[in-house]
Order: C-alpha cells, then sequence, then structure tokens
C-alpha cells in the first residue's frame, strides 16, 4: 500500500489477523452500538465488573504504587460515599484539577457511581481563562491537587459555589493513607474519605447510559473555552470500539498513558480501552522524551496512548540498541503523521497502530479497525465531506441552499449526521452547540454536527486527516482558540488591534500560534506582553511569532483579510514590519532576520 490508498487487497491481507482477534471484536460490536441510553451500565459498573472478575490484578500502575482492580474499587467507593455525605446527588456536577495521579480516576470513578459528573479542569490554564471553565459546569465543590493550590487560589475568591465546603484538598504524596495537612479554606478529603464504606453503592435512583460522567473543556472555535458533556456511553463506545475492536485489549496488557487525564483521548479513549481488557493502567505524570522507554521497559508496557507529536519527539532522540528492547507492538491516538508513520513502526517495532479521530463533543469517530498505513480508518456513522470556503470552516451552499459533497480522494470538510444513535451531546453553552450544527443541509429537516475539520478518503472508506479549519489550530497536542488568545491579548492595554492564527514551521507538527498585532504606541513592550500572556494562557497557547504592523487590513464589511496575513507566515516580506520569534529555550521574544528565518525553515530550532 501506497501512502494515499487503501486498497481491497491490503483489506484482504488484514482479513486473518481480524478473524482471530474475532470473539473480542464481536463483543466490542455489542458494546460500541449500545442505543439504549436508560440502561444502568455506566463507568462504575465497568470498574465493579473488573474488581470481580480481576480484583488481584493491577488496575493502575503509578511511580512505585501499584493498585488492584479490587483495591481501585473500594477506594472509588470511599469516595462516592463521601460525596453522597456532602449532600451530592445525582446530576450534580464538581470540578476536578488535578495533574495525572491515580486520585483522578478515583474521583472520576467514585463520583460516576452517584451520578454526579466530574469536569475535568485543563492544568495548563490559569487565570481568567481557568475561572471561565470553573464557572461553565456550576460545580458543587472542587478538587484541587496540592501540586495545583497556587494556581486555583488566583481564582478561589472570585468563585461563589453552592456548598458550604466546596474546596477539596489532595496530598501529592503518592500513598494510600497519607493525608497531608490542607491549607486553609480547604477540606482534607483523602483524610475524610478515608473513614467511609468500601461497598459498592446501592442506589434506588442508579445513574444511567446516557447520563453525563464529564465534561471536557475544548477550545472549540470561538471564544473562551466550552465545556462538553460526555456521557457513560462515551466510555462505552471507547471500551467497545477501541478497547476490543481496535486492540482487542486482555487482563496481561499494561497500557502506558502519559497523555493529560484532562483530554478526551486520555480519559475517555485510553482509560476506556484498558477497562475493556481488565489491562493495567500505566500512569506518567507528564511526557518526557528521554524517560519513554525505561518507563515502558519499567511497566513491560505492551500498548501506549499518544498524539502526534508524541511520536515525532521519540523519533527525534538518538537511535539506540535499545529501541526494540519491550515488549510493546500497540498504539492508540491521533495525529501520526504519514511522513514519519513507517519510520516509527519499523524502528521501534510497532505492530499496531490503532490511529483514530474524534472531538470531545462530537457525534462521529474512525477507527483504523484494519490496521492500515496512514490513515484514521473508517466509521459506521453517517458522514460527509463537503466543499468549504478557504481558510474558514464554512461549508459552500449552492444556489438552492444545499451542501455539496466533494469528489472521491479530495479534501472536503467532515460532517456528522445527527441522529438519535449517532447524537450531539453538545456544550454546556446552548448558543455554542448551536452554532456547530449545520440544518437543512441537504433535505429540509436534516441537522449535521460541523468537525471543522478537513480530511480526504484515500479508499475503501478510508479517511485521511488533512487540516483544522476556522478559528481553532493544534500545537502541543491542543487545541488553540484565536479568539481566546485574542481576548487575552486585548485585554492588556498594550495592543490597538491583534489578530490570532497558527502557522507552519517545517519539521514540526500542528500549526504555531501568531500573532499580528497593531502596537499601542503609549505603552507598547513585546516582552511586558509576553509576560502578561503568560501570567493568562497556557503555556501551548502564547503565540510563537509576533508581527507587528501599522495597521491590519480589512475587507470591505469590516472582516479582517485574515487569510491574506497566515499566507505570509512569519516571512519578512511585507514592508515596514517586525516580526519576533520566541525561540525555544529563550525567555524573550527575538527580532527576525533573514538568517533566523533560513534557520527555522532549516530544523534548526526544535520548536
Amino acid at each position: 500500500m501506497n501512502q494515499d490508498k487503501v486498497t481491497a487487497m491490503d483489506i484482504a491481507r488484514s482479513m486473518p489477523g481480524i478473524m482471530k482477534r474475532f470473539p473480542a471484536i464481536a463483543r466490542g460490536l455489542y458494546y460500541y452500538s449500545i442505543k439504549d441510553t436508560q440502561k444502568t451500565l455506566t463507568l462504575g459498573t465497568l470498574v465493579e465488573n473488573n474488581a470481580e472478575k480481576f480484583g488481584n490484578r493491577p488496575a493502575i500502575l503509578f511511580e512505585d504504587r501499584r493498585i488492584t482492580w479490587a483495591d481501585f474499587n473500594a477506594w472509588a467507593n470511599r469516595i462516592a460515599g463521601y460525596l453522597q455525605a456532602q449532600g451530592l446527588k445525582k446530576g450534580d456536577s464538581i470540578a476536578v484539577l488535578l495533574e495525572n495521579r491515580p486520585e483522578v480516576l478515583a474521583v472520576v470513578t467514585g463520583a460516576a457511581k452517584i451520578g454526579v459528573a466530574c469536569a475535568m479542569m485543563n492544568t495548563s490554564q490559569k487565570g481568567k481563562v481557568l475561572e471561565h471553565s470553573a464557572r461553565l459546569v456550576s460545580p458543587k465543590m472542587v478538587v484541587v491537587g496540592e501540586e495545583l493550590v497556587s494556581v486555583f487560589d488566583e481564582v478561589k475568591a472570585s468563585l461563589a459555589l453552592d456548598h458550604p465546603t466546596p474546596f477539596l484538598f489532595l496530598a501529592d504524596t503518592n500513598t494510600l493513607n497519607t493525608f497531608g495537612e490542607a491549607p486553609a479554606g480547604y477540606a482534607n478529603m483523602a483524610q475524610q474519605v478515608s473513614t467511609f464504606n468500601s461497598d459498592n453503592p446501592v442506589l434506588s435512583d442508579p445513574p444511567r447510559t446516557g447520563d453525563t460522567a464529564i465534561y471536557l473543556f475544548t477550545s472549540g472555535t470561538t471564544g473562551l473555552p466550552k465545556a462538553a458533556p460526555g456521557s457513560h456511553n462515551k466510555f462505552l463506545k471507547a471500551y467497545g470500539g477501541f478497547g476490543l475492536m481496535s486492540l482487542s485489549m486482555k487482563p496481561e496488557d499494561v497500557f502506558y498513558c502519559t497523555l493529560p487525564l484532562y483530554h478526551g483521548t486520555g480519559l475517555v479513549v485510553c482509560w476506556g480501552s484498558v477497562l475493556a481488557g481488565g489491562s493495567a493502567f500505566a500512569l506518567r505524570r507528564k511526557f518526557s522524551a528521554s524517560a519513554f522507554w525505561d518507563d515502558v521497559r519499567r511497566y513491560d508496557a505492551t500498548v501506549f496512548g499518544y498524539i502526534g507529536e508524541l511520536c515525532r519527539y521519540l523519533l527525534n532522540q538518538p537511535p539506540s540498541d535499545q529501541d526494540r528492547n519491550h515488549r510493546l507492538t500497540k498504539m492508540l491516538g491521533n495525529g501520526l503523521r504519514p511522513s514519519i508513520w513507517k519510520e516509527f513502526k519499523e524502528r521501534f517495532g510497532i505492530e499496531t497502530i490503532a490511529e483514530l479521530y474524534a472531538s470531545s463533543e462530537g457525534n462521529i469517530g474512525f477507527s483504523n479497525f484494519f490496521n492500515q498505513d496512514n490513515t484514521v480508518g473508517l466509521s459506521t456513522a453517517p458522514y460527509k465531506l463537503v466543499k468549504f470556503h478557504d481558510g474558514t470552516r464554512d461549508p459552500i451552499r449552492n444556489d438552492k441552499g444545499m451542501l455539496q459533497e466533494v469528489a472521491k480522494g479530495q479534501p472536503g470538510l467532515l460532517i456528522g449526521e445527527i441522529t438519535k444513535k449517532w447524537s450531539f451531546e453538545g456544550y454546556t453553552q446552548k448558543e455554542a452547540t448551536e452554532k456547530s450544527i449545520l440544518r437543512d443541509a441537504f433535505k429540509k429537516g436534516d441537522a449535521w454536527f460541523n468537525t471543522g475539520d478537513v480530511l480526504k478518503e484515500i479508499g475503501c472508506r478510508h479517511l485521511q486527516f488533512v487540516d483544522r479549519m476556522g478559528d481553532t489550530f493544534r500545537w502541543k497536542g491542543e487545541n488553540v482558540s484565536t479568539n481566546e488568545v485574542e481576548n487575552i491579548i486585548d485585554g492588556s492595554g498594550m495592543v490597538e488591534e491583534a489578530i490570532v492564527y497558527g502557522v507552519e514551521i517545517p519539521k514540526t507538527n500542528g500549526k504555531a500560534g501568531m500573532v499580528t498585532l497593531v502596537p499601542n504606541k503609549n505603552n507598547f513592550d513585546i516582552n511586558k506582553l509576553l509576560a502578561y500572556m503568560r501570567d493568562n494562557l497556557p503555556a501551548y497557547a502564547v503565540p510563537v511569532f509576533v508581527r507587528v504592523t501599522g495597521a491590519i487590513e480589512k475587507t470591505g464589511t469590516f472582516k479582517y483579510r485574515k487569510v491574506d496575513i497566515q499566507k505570509a507566515g512569519y516571512t519578512l516580506e511585507r514592508p515596514n514590519e517586525e516580526v519576533y520569534v520566541r525561540l525555544p529555550k529563550t525567555e524573550g521574544y527575538t527580532l527576525l532576520t533573514p538568517e533566523l528565518v533560513s534557520d527555522i525553515d532549516s530544523g534548526q530550532f526544535n520548536f
């Protein structure tokens, strides 16, 4: 198979492997296809089933801790009892602000058992953005890890939560029965939880498959982050679709995950797959390219979760005679570029790449079920690839007002039909949900979810990711909202106008942030602006490039000519403008010169 084609012969070659995995595939199809939202099959019951079947096997591996399924389930039950004693009930929510560690999974599971949803706060957020996210879901309580208390304290006073003791502290001790000392204004959650019963809760009105289990925060396409509710059914789809149908996970498998658990890929896709096998989940707090393979060997991992950038960082490490000294043969994630796909497989001895396409809020997902190269796979959901306006996420309508499909093999905007089976759970904000829906697309009364992403078919209904369109771009594995960054910059008082977009840097994945701005001549200082942005934005959202200009061109209807500015990238061809770059391992912005541009273009810097 070549890079851009999947043929019937390629599918045929994969069939012997498919037949060997048929029992797991058939079981996975059952979970993936569940339609009844009133079932009592939930995240909590999946954990309880594993505790019953695989009680003494490891559920979580973290640093020097080994937590069995029985112990993990008992821990989650004590948390469920504690939250009930705090007056929380089905339909309530709590916010969770913790770095990757076992407590994240225990809190999410314990809350899920009694129908309380966990809002997974992005640990990179701070200041106004963190405050905004916390307000979106109106949580009753906030669980804050010791490692993030100083960040949360900056916004704590501005949150008026409906609970007498709303702030819960979890010490960063990495031991089950060492509770630490809670700061003033916080209850010591672990200490209080330890006194509760460890039996499975018995409820008169238990949570259902269609109830909200988590909220995931997404940059979306405009403005500040939006909260996307995720039902227990999302875990069931990951359990069946990825854990069983794609990976055929078993109790002996160990899934190594360095992806943040506030993201759907880490929490739902990776952990959902672990649940399917009764496997072990080996966690690392943050990704480290240099420590990656040592961890894989330490935990005897067989699978790992990735984003495209992660794979590129691993390839950039010096080759070693230890590159294949491990038991890891499978990987699950998204964003692996075709340009490094084959090299990655061959260097590290990978047999199965379960590449996927999905979004936190979306109603459509793709999975590389047949283990083909350079594809996100196929989907059983109804979808179309349609024509769109360049530089936007807006589809083109014909003179009858209808959308138009692209020719086979051409890039098109991916849209997923909204049906009873393929429902769109949307966001907590109704107006944001409606903006993502395309109505009367092909016939009166139909509705489709606009992914904002461009893909193309490469044969046998297999798609390949092309680009992310509109007002969002992806950098360092994160979605960056241009409007969010623009709003923060506007609030600095140092600029008159600012327009943010993503630009490509050769030999990197995603798009780096860039802002073109008109400075406020009275108080503009580029490095003071940088300090302000660092205080109010996640590190990945701070622009890498800044173009300083006297005016930003607009159309006759006062819209910015964003496409023209974006095409210029960080070149120095536009007269009377200065361009700055934030080079790796430097503290401030550096004025770009032709020599620096040449060095960046040739890959001299590791962005």
